[in-house]
């Protein structure tokens, strides 16, 4: 039972970004460098002003090439990649780790990949039947669309600690801590069932940040403490007549293949009122939640 949700379709969606390897243009910035040195040395050995300015001139339009190319460079490391931005449009991600060359004009952000737990507060919530309960969950995400995760909610993060308690909420709401009808889930009794849709829902309500969720748990399920005892002594009730009715139930079935049995063999012949005595004796015996204590008839059946 998932809450349907009417979300806006995402406006943009994550893709590769042009991107290349940044150790060519280390080796190739550090030659600019070294012949921009060059340049300066011969610079200052010419006699002619005009040729030292000319000089000059280029040595330095070669070092600021080299850093201007240097700024480009960007590490990614394993488990993140970088969004890049460029005037404020979204150019593409990188997600190989290493050392890698963008666009130098760009911004740049880090985006953690890794896979994350994000374990909720014990809340207090009601469940269907208006029982107060506490109820925690913890919920294993991660980031698959890094576009989305950046340009569609404002902190990412703090959006799925958000919905992950909305869907906790709901889903408590939704379900009874237990019921008696076998056939209606239960918050206690169908544990793998509600945590499958508990994913479901969650998965739901964060994907327009991009996020995948890959398990969720419930950690804590509790009725709350000022019905805490009551509620014990009615599911130590209910057990009690649980139990008793599976008794009657195997004790009549008992008295049924005796008489059964009785009238087959032919063992003896009982009238309507002794078979009720016998009846009656049986289900005491089998029924009490005693020892029964024999007694021995040394008459006859009648006295």
């Amino acid at each position: 039972m998932t809450e349907h949700l009417d979300l806006p379709a995402p406006q943009v969606r994550e893709r590769a970004a042009r991107d290349a390897s940044g150790w060519p243009v280390v080796a190739g910035s550090g030659v600019v460098i070294l012949l921009a040195v060059a340049v300066f040395v011969v610079a200052v050995q010419q006699a002619s002003a005009a040729v030292v300015l000319s000089l000059l001139g280029v040595s330095v339009l070669l070092v600021l090439a080299a850093a201007f190319a240097l700024l480009g460079l960007t590490p990614v490391a394993p488990g993140e990649a970088r969004v890049l931005q460029l005037l404020g449009r979204y150019t593409g991600t990188v997600r190989t780790d290493g050392l890698r060359w963008v666009n130098p004009l760009t911004a740049r952000r880090r985006v953690s990949t890794r896979i994350r737990n994000h374990e909720t507060d014990v809340l207090k919530v009601n469940d269907a039947d208006g029982n107060p309960i506490e109820i925690a969950a913890v919920v294993v995400w991660q980031v698959k669309d890094t576009a989305r995760a950046v340009f569609e909610v404002d902190d990412f993060i703090e959006f799925v600690a958000i919905q992950t308690e909305t869907a906790v909420r709901h889903i408590a709401n939704s379900y009874s801590y237990d019921s008696h009808d076998t056939t209606l889930m239960s918050l206690r009794d169908n544990a793998d069932e509600i945590t499958a849709r508990l994913s479901e829902e969650i998965g739901v309500r964060v994907a327009a940040a991009g996020v995948k969720i890959i398990e969720s748990r419930l950690t804590r399920l509790a009725y709350s403490p000022e019905i805490a005892h009551a509620m014990l002594r009615r599911q130590q009730a209910n057990a009690i007549v649980a139990a008793r009715t599976r008794i009657v139930e195997g004790a009549v079935g008992m008295v049924e293949l005796a008489l059964a049995r009785l009238t087959e063999h032919d063992v003896v012949e009982l009238d309507e009122e002794r078979k009720a005595a016998m009846v009656s004796n049986l289900l005491v015996v089998l029924c009490g939640d005693r020892d029964a204590q024999p007694v021995v008839n040394t008459g006859t059946l009648y006295s």
